[in-house]
């Protein structure tokens, strides 16, 4: 089994949202495997369980707030006696990395990600994750937290949709059939 979890925050205001890009990942990838959403109280979790390529694979959204996600993969994850090295991917926002970046890596620190850290206190640094770029030049003008919480403008959506949100959806596939590689590509 392989849970992929998205970070993110709970409530409908933080749709379409920088720190939600993991969360619009996940709806789409439901929506397209017919996946259906189910709130799990003791997960701290919204759960779709589905397969992909005949692998069992729950998709996670947290309904606790983006920097306290670390409860929700930990309950999941020892429920199902999971192996976070092998079977956890976490799917995030990165500021860090320029709008429509995506980095996978197999391991690492928080970085300055509070989702992160909170992910990495409960369970180890040792997951894989696809970070989704999301700095442009508005970012120069606004503070951190100002700037994960604007929404996409019209074109980044756009683009969202059409490129880079169906790689994402590439590369679970692949954590799936245990062939994610690391890399950074620009997707646009």
């Amino acid at each position: 089994m392989k849970l992929i979890f998205a970070q993110g925050n709970p409530e409908p205001d933080y749709k379409n949202t920088r720190h939600n890009i993991g969360i619009a990942v996940l709806n789409d990838l439901a929506n397209k495997l017919s996946a259906k959403w189910e709130t799990k109280s003791k997960f701290h979790a919204i759960i779709a369980e589905t397969s992909i390529d005949g692998e069992k694979v729950l998709l996670a959204k947290p309904t606790t707030y983006y920097n306290e996600t670390g409860s929700a993969v930990r309950a999941i994850t020892t429920f199902y006696k999971l192996v976070p090295e092998l079977d956890l991917l976490v799917i995030y926002d990165d500021l860090s990395l320029p709008f429509g970046t995506i980095r996978i890596r197999k391991q690492g620190s928080a970085a300055g990600n509070n989702g992160i850290k909170s992910i990495n206190s409960q369970i180890d640094q040792n997951y894989a994750r696809i970070k989704i770029g999301t700095s442009n030049e508005l970012r120069q003008h606004m503070d951190d937290a100002s700037f994960v919480l604007s929404k996409f403008s019209s074109d980044e959506s756009k683009q969202l949709s059409e490129i880079i949100i169906p790689q994402a959806i590439d590369l679970i596939d692949k954590f799936c059939k245990n062939q994610l590689e690391i890399t950074s590509h620009k997707t646009i």
